[in-house]
């Protein structure tokens, strides 16, 4: 069978360099008793360095001439092909319920959308790593003031601790993407519960980060209106970025006790 043709509006860029290939396979030693997924296996060139593994494996693959390439040159793999969509899965009976690593040579176009789809199963997920593309990453483990810290870092970073491993040049794969790569690692930490609403956690972060250049004040109106009293706080003349997760947390259960108040008040 001829090799796979990478896919544009799939955002493949296969990876070239066994060595590359197996250094991101090794990432999932971090635990070596858990099964692992892996997402997007394309040609297997990971695939064959995690097989050598002794541990249940999975991939989950939504490219059709990908997926008859993985039947016909690792058979061993046949009955955990999963020919599917990764954003489209319901992750809970994988492996039985029990906790997996997500590991992956990442798609680009749609790499923060898996680290969402994560989040909604962090229970079950106590590591994720793989290769993603380095602005991406940097984002990721960014801390507060920091440029590219924004709404993926503060999200993922309340659950996981984030490690940048390595960097990849772009000149491995095939084909070389526009940007370097990067190897992170992401292991849950020991909250179970955030201390706010997590529904209104998302929407402040959101809400703020899509104004960064604007103080809190001006950037959280959409939610608290222009009257409320929180706005005179001190920490309104911060901006989004310099606010850690903890902080984020405390903005939270400000903004639901003012709009609690707001709606009693509304009701008088």
């Amino acid at each position: 069978m001829p090799l796979v043709k990478p896919k544009k509006f799939l955002g493949q860029h296969f990876l070239k360099d066994l060595k590359i290939a197996k250094d991101i396979a090794d990432t999932v030693d971090v635990d070596p008793n858990l099964p692992v997924l892996e997402v997007g296996p394309g040609m297997g060139v990971m695939t064959q360095f995690l097989l050598t593994k002794d541990r249940p494996l999975k991939v989950v693959e939504i490219d059709f001439e990908s997926v008859a390439y993985l039947r016909e040159h690792y058979p061993a793999l046949e009955e955990n092909i999963i020919e599917d969509d990764f954003l489209k899965m319901k992750l809970d009976r994988l492996f039985d319920g029990n906790p997996f690593i997500l590991t992956g040579n990442y798609p680009y176009n749609i790499s923060s959308q898996i680290f969402f789809k994560m989040l909604e199963y962090k229970n079950q997920i106590p590591y994720c790593t793989g290769m993603i593309q380095k602005e991406v990453a940097e984002r990721m483990a960014a801390g507060p003031g920091s440029k590219t810290y924004g709404i993926l870092s503060v999200l993922i970073q309340a659950w996981y601790k984030v490690d940048y491993l390595f960097t990849v040049h772009e000149n491995v794969f095939n084909p070389p993407p526009k940007v370097k790569s990067a190897v992170i690692r992401m292991t849950r930490n020991e909250t179970t519960d955030l201390g706010c609403d997590e529904k209104l956690f998302k929407q402040v972060v959101k809400t703020t980060f899509n104004q960064r250049r604007k103080t809190l004040r001006n950037s959280i109106k959409p939610i608290l209106g222009k009257e409320s009293e929180l706005l005179a706080l001190e920490i309104m003349n911060k901006r989004p970025e310099q606010l850690s997760v903890q902080q984020f947390v405390d903005l939270t259960n400000l903004v639901e006790k003012d709009l609690e108040k707001q709606k009693i008040g509304a009701q008088a």
